[in-house]
């Protein structure tokens, strides 16, 4: 019988380089929700920015940017809602003149 033949041996060299994003933040992330209760637009773009570097890389915070978002359209329309009825009050209060200046 014949004996069996050694491995050769494996080229050696630094370590390969890894880095686990799922150990980082998404800083996007982090600003959308901050800017979300400063300006409501920033905040949601910088949400959407966030939430596709998240699918993209891995990284931590899919939480935070889809928080920023939902807030965000709260935020819009809220906004809008104020807008319809301070436009509707401010047309009552003006309607409910008595005086139409055509005396």
């Amino acid at each position: 019988m014949t004996e069996p033949q050694p491995m050769p041996a494996a080229p050696s060299g630094p370590p390969a380089q890894y880095t686990d994003n799922s150990e980082h933040f998404n800083i996007l992330a982090i600003l959308a929700f901050i800017f979300v209760w400063l300006t409501v637009i920033v905040g949601l773009v910088l949400g959407y920015i966030a939430l596709s570097q998240i699918k993209r890389t891995g990284e931590r915070g899919h939480g935070l940017a889809l928080a920023s978002v939902i807030i965000g359209w709260i935020g819009i329309a809220l906004g809008i809602i104020a807008v319809i009825f301070a436009a509707i009050f401010a047309g009552w209060f003006v309607g409910n003149r008595t005086d139409n200046g055509f005396n």
